[in-house]
This record gives structure tokens, C-alpha cells and sequence, in this order.
């Protein structure tokens, strides 16, 4: 079909030919056999060229249709096969409003516009089942994932930041060290970062006796409304200091050698064939290579 187009187009046999480069006898054995094979004659041969019937004008047409309609699709496949378009689903466990996911995420789109970007939040334990049961391709989460045996890359940390209502004391310190927080109103919420959190402010703050823990079923914006009110203090990640609210202040948080950090990792299954994947691994690779020593095996 593709053949009898180009000669269509040239109108020559010989011209044709040139363009494919093929002999011209091949060329006109070929359409002599397709001719055979439709039962009907698709060119006029004569000395001054090679032009279409009227029936071989309507079976170009449907060619050309044909040859597009396949030339379209192995093009989606072959997109879809390398990862060019498709589905990416990101299991979500850290604020999205700034830092190292926001900028991994937007180099993605810039290098595969096509492909649509899926995010999941939700708590660790939620996040390893849709990684197993597949409706997840990959999660980001804090390195604190124990019983996990597949896929992880090693990847950024972030500090542990106290968002204090404008006005407050502590506002008025550069940082602020754990021992500052004892006996203070904390938010904290039930979800998301809040199991990991609590364990935090259990381990650093526990030697001061029972804290005031404000436990909040509510979005993250609810929660910096409630800070910005007055009602307590927030420890947040610093990836989600990106956003500004009113009456609101941020400030790091010590342990006696730095900032207090939170470190995260990706987790995913090896057997998992979402072609989109692999351009996304390729990316936290180049931006946070793997520095772990390589276990030889036997």
C-alpha cells in the first residue's frame, strides 16, 4: 500500500522507484501482484507515466487512511511503551507545597508532558498495601518502613519546623530547642505525618513529663488556621512552609547538634511494569544518587 501511494505521488514507475530505492521492476512486480490480489487494475501504464484508476484513486484514499490510522498507533504504543505517555500513580506521605517532591515532580512533567501524574496521600501502613496490591507505582515516605523487602532509593530529609501563632514567646528565638515545647499546646494530626510525629515528640519530650497534645481530624490549612488563632504550636516538615498564612510564624527546631530532620526514601516493587516508572526512578536518581556501599553476592 505504501509503495503504490509513492507511485501515485510520482506518477512514474522509474521516479518511484528512485524514491524507495528499489529496482523498478520490483516495484512494478509488487503492484502487479497487489493489482492480482484486488482483482482490479489500480494504474494506467502508459508511455507518458502511471496514473491511478478511478478504482485504484479510491483504493489509495483508503489506503492513506489505513496507513495513518496504523502509523498513529504504533506511535501511542511505542510512547506508552517507553514511558512517554501513560499513568503514574505517587503515594504521597509529605506536603507537596514546596521543596524536593514539588521540583522532582515539575522536572517530570517538563520531560514528559504527555504522561498524567496521579497523587495518593495518605499514612504509611495505607501507602505499603496500594504498593502491593499495584493501585500505587511508587510512594515517598519517611525511611521508618519496617517490613518492607523490595525496591527503595534513599532520597532527601527535611527539618522538622514549629509553626507558632505571631506574637507567641518563641517567636522571638532564631530556633527552637525541644526543651522549649515541654509543657506547650501541640496540634498535631491524626493522619498523614501525625503517627510519625507523635513518636518524635514522644521520644524528645517524654523526660518532661505528659505533653498537651491537640489531636485535629482536619486538613493542614484548617490546622494553620488553628495555630494562627492562638490554640497551639504545629511541627511540620519544612516542605510544607511554602504556603503563608495569616497570623502565622515558622521556626526550626535543635536537638543539641542541628536542626531535627526527618529522612525520606522511595519505595516501589520491582515487579511493577508501569512503563512511566522508570523515567521517574531515572530522575530521583539523578537527583539524589544512591550512595549506599554495594553488597557483593556469591
Amino acid at each position: 500500500m505504501r509503495w503504490a501511494i509513492i507511485a501515485a505521488q510520482h506518477r512514474s514507475l522509474r521516479k518511484a522507484a528512485e524514491s524507495l530505492h528499489v529496482r523498478q521492476s520490483t516495484l512494478s512486480r509488487t503492484l502487479r501482484d497487489l493489482e492480482d490480489r484486488l482483482g482490479a487494475e489500480l494504474f494506467e501504464r502508459t508511455n507518458g507515466g502511471t496514473r491511478p484508476t478511478a478504482v485504484g484513486r479510491e483504493f489509495l484514499e483508503a489506503a492513506r487512511n489505513i496507513i495513518e490510522e496504523t502509523d498513529a498507533a504504533f506511535a501511542r504504543l511505542k510512547a506508552m511503551s517507553s514511558g512517554q505517555t501513560g499513568r503514574l500513580t505517587i503515594g504521597v506521605y509529605v506536603s507537596l507545597a514546596a521543596g524536593n517532591l514539588r521540583a522532582t515532580l515539575a522536572e517530570y512533567h517538563r520531560r514528559l508532558p504527555e504522561v498524567d501524574i496521579h497523587t495518593v496521600d495518605g499514612a504509611q501502613d495505607r501507602l505499603l498495601r496500594d504498593l502491593i496490591a499495584g493501585t500505587v507505582d511508587v510512594a515517598i515516605m519517611t525511611t521508618c518502613c519496617p517490613g518492607w523487602d523490595d525496591r527503595k532509593l534513599p532520597l532527601w530529609s527535611e527539618r522538622v519546623i514549629a509553626a507558632l501563632p505571631d506574637g507567641h514567646p518563641l517567636c522571638e528565638k532564631p530556633a527552637i530547642q525541644w526543651a522549649d515545647l515541654a509543657g506547650q499546646p501541640l496540634l498535631g494530626k491524626q493522619r498523614g505525618l501525625g503517627p510519625e510525629m507523635r513518636k518524635l515528640i514522644a521520644t524528645k519530650l517524654d523526660a518532661f513529663g505528659a505533653q498537651r497534645m491537640l489531636h485535629q481530624d482536619v486538613s493542614f490549612d484548617r490546622l494553620m488556621s488553628l495555630v494562627g488563632a492562638g490554640i497551639g504550636i504545629c511541627l511540620m516538615l519544612e516542605g510544607a512552609t511554602g504556603a503563608r498564612y495569616d497570623g502565622v510564624v515558622y521556626r526550626e527546631i535543635h536537638d543539641n547538634d542541628g536542626p531535627t530532620r526527618f529522612n525520606f526514601a522511595a519505595y516501589w516493587r520491582q515487579a511493577n511494569k508501569n512503563p512511566t516508572l522508570g523515567p521517574f526512578l531515572d530522575i530521583l536518581r539523578e537527583r539524589y544518587p544512591d550512595l549506599s556501599p554495594v553488597v557483593a553476592t556469591a
